[in-house]
């Protein structure tokens, strides 16, 4: 074989990538890529999102239920604070039966407090704690 042979085959027609003709017309070709995000990269971030969502949301709630919960304790003890003023100023013995109604006069600004769970108060004597009706609200 002869290595110095060179070949010298023209192309029959010469190819430019931007420009091509097809039967008389001028074709170009589209290099601009426009800027966007793709289906897959969407539902990528959808999916992240609903993640984060299925961590949060119970934590969320769990909070709100423990919020609550203080909530309801700080009310008894503060019924609690009232009862023991009432007994203190009536002149009443431990074993005397109280209603929320007695110690009303004796909370701020005249008014028994709610439990923020929608439960309700209850007393019976001078020496018990008052009690919810909420479960896990007690002093």
């Amino acid at each position: 074989m002869n290595k110095n042979r060179t070949y010298n085959n023209q192309p029959a027609t010469q190819f430019t990538p931007g420009d091509r003709k097809i039967k008389g017309k001028n074709m170009k070709t589209n290099n601009t890529r426009k800027a966007g995000f793709t289906l897959v990269e969407i539902m990528i971030v959808v999916a992240i999102i609903g993640l984060l969502a299925a961590i949060a949301i119970p934590n969320f709630v769990k909070a709100r239920t423990k919020a609550q919960q203080n909530a309801c304790i700080a009310n008894l003890h503060q019924i609690e604070g009232s009862i023991a003023q009432f007994a203190l100023e009536q002149k009443k013995q431990d074993t005397d039966t109280v209603a929320l109604t007695d110690v009303a006069p004796y909370m701020k600004g005249g008014v028994m407090p709610s439990c923020p769970a929608n439960g309700t108060y209850a007393t019976t004597t001078v020496s018990t704690s008052p009690t919810c009706t909420v479960s896990g609200h007690t002093i």
